[in-house]
């Protein structure tokens, strides 16, 4: 594929223009997007005009944001050349932290002896995932080395999604042999204990996104076969008193909304050859008023102990839609005052 400047059309615009050739015209479509909408999210993001004629691709507008759309669009269509496909959530990705890193991925397992600059993808059933940020990249990491490891940042930075694709992937690869999630059963502004049905119709709405992120990296069948023969168990914290936990992938999420008992409890249930996950967002407990949350008090009294990891996220980690970081942001900047 080569790269080359050329002056603009009159139509164009003022600065010159960085021209990119794409041999396979059939990858090029896949790059491009139903009715060019990769194309035009790369524009938008950075405020750049591409053009199209045949299979050459013309980037137009200030230099640095044309060299980096250029650099964008290559690393994509090396990406389709590797058989992957090209999603928006890829374009996203590519943008934050393509240009900081090297190589069309490498899966990640027990050798977590990775360069700095190198890429990782955690394989599951149903699809490959890439961190998106430099922090989520970092808390990946984290999660294969670590026994115990924090994530703590607001909502839609990937904790718990990216925790669960780690457990699928040591699960798959049979280095664990059951995968435990688990969230408090507290309610965030409402009240839903007069819900009817038996206990596991009453638990499940909190049980909701954990059964989401499970159904996005494993077959639907495979996990309800894999949740009857109790390989993967979905549980409030109050059911794991008493327990230990071994030869587990084990998540606990919101953790925020854990008292400190319940939270000196789930910890101290980790067993042999089990890993355990801890994530939360500290703006977003529910606790009723003067209730110490657990997560706070974990984060003081475990934060200098060797092999336990703290990994943290900022609204610029979120991956969610574009308004949900600066809402994020709104309410941060408002509680500073």
């Amino acid at each position: 594929m080569a790269t080359h400047t050329r002056p603009p059309t009159p139509y164009e615009t003022d600065a010159p223009a960085v021209v990119l050739e794409f041999p396979d015209n059939f990858l090029l479509i896949d790059l491009c997007g139903e009715h060019d909408r990769n194309l035009v999210n790369v524009e938008l993001k950075l405020g750049v005009q591409i053009v199209r004629r045949g299979n050459l691709l013309s980037v137009h507008g200030e230099a640095a944001a044309t060299k980096e759309a250029g650099e964008v669009l290559t690393a994509l269509y090396e990406r389709l050349e590797a058989g992957r496909a090209v999603e928006l959530a890829d374009i996203d990705r590519e943008m934050r932290m393509g240009l900081s890193e090297k190589g069309t991925g490498t899966p990640v397992g027990d050798q977590m002896d990775l360069g700095v600059g190198e890429r990782i993808e955690i394989k599951t059933r149903k699809k490959m995932v890439e961190p998106r940020t430099a922090a989520q990249k970092a808390y990946v990491k984290s999660l294969f080395k670590n026994e115990l490891a924090f994530g703590i940042g607001p909502a839609g930075t990937g904790k718990t999604y990216l925790a669960v694709a780690v457990g699928v992937n040591l699960f798959i690869g049979g280095h664990v042999e059951k995968i435990i999630l688990s969230r408090p059963a507290v309610e965030a502004g409402e009240k839903l204990g007069y819900l009817p049905g038996d206990m596991k119709d009453k638990v499940d709405p909190y049980m909701q996104p954990l059964y989401d992120a499970l159904n996005d990296f494993l077959p639907q069948k495979q996990v309800e076969k894999l949740i009857e023969e109790k390989k993967i168990e979905i549980a409030p914290l109050a059911f794991m008193r008493g327990r230990t936990l071994s030869r587990a992938f084990v998540v606990l999420d919101e953790a925020q909304n854990a008292t400190t008992m319940q939270m000196k409890m789930f910890l101290t249930r980790l067993g042999e050859g089990s890993r355990m996950v801890i994530t939360g967002d500290r703006t977003q407990i529910d606790l009723p008023r003067g209730v110490t949350s657990g997560l706070h008090e974990a984060e003081r009294l475990l934060g200098n102990i060797p092999k336990i990891d703290f990994n943290y996220f900022t609204s610029k980690d979120v991956v969610r839609h574009p308004l949900v970081a600066a809402i994020i942001e709104a309410y941060e900047a408002d509680e500073a005052k």
